[in-house]
């Protein structure tokens, strides 16, 4: 299935949902992990809190990048990823970028001396329950929000 919207910038964005059968082929990648059974996410020390994600670099899969990722911002490491989306943000200003969605059941956090750009990891239940004056505008993106209810719908995480 694909959609097509314009996010609050007023850029065209395409979004696929995928399966683990699937190619992931973006620059970017984000990451919506389960730990025991509630959301985990990051804090980013300029945006707020988040789901981890980033760059993928160079010589690396989508789901290496991945795992990557939500190790230097978590500490978490995953047992299982599943591919869920992809979404491709055409920009009237700026760069154009495609991003992999995965969806990771985390079965450890390890405690980490560096996050990265980050603060560490942080559960809550729904997006919801993050305080608004912490949460970051990346939460309130469509696309990510689209791809949270379709991790929902498809049955890895319930709330």
């Amino acid at each position: 299935m694909s959609v097509k919207f314009i996010d609050k910038e007023n850029d065209n964005v395409y979004l696929t949902y995928k399966n683990d059968n699937d190619k992931a082929d973006g620059e970017h990648v984000l990451i919506i992990p389960n730990f025991q059974g509630k959301l985990l996410f990051t804090q980013h020390s300029q945006r707020g809190i988040e789901f981890p994600g980033g760059k993928i670099e160079p010589g690396e899969t989508s789901v290496e990048a991945a795992k990557r990722e939500l190790h230097e911002e978590t500490g978490g490491n995953a047992k299982t990823f599943h591919y869920v989306a992809q979404y491709y943000v055409e920009r009237t200003c700026g760069k154009r970028f495609t991003k992999d969605v995965f969806m990771a059941i985390v079965d450890s956090l390890e405690e980490q001396q560096d996050y990265f750009e980050t603060k560490g990891p942080l559960c809550f239940e729904r997006v919801s329950d993050i305080p608004i004056e912490e949460k970051s505008f990346l939460l309130e993106d469509a696309a990510i929000l689209q791809c949270l209810e379709r991790v929902m719908e498809i049955g890895f995480y319930k709330k």
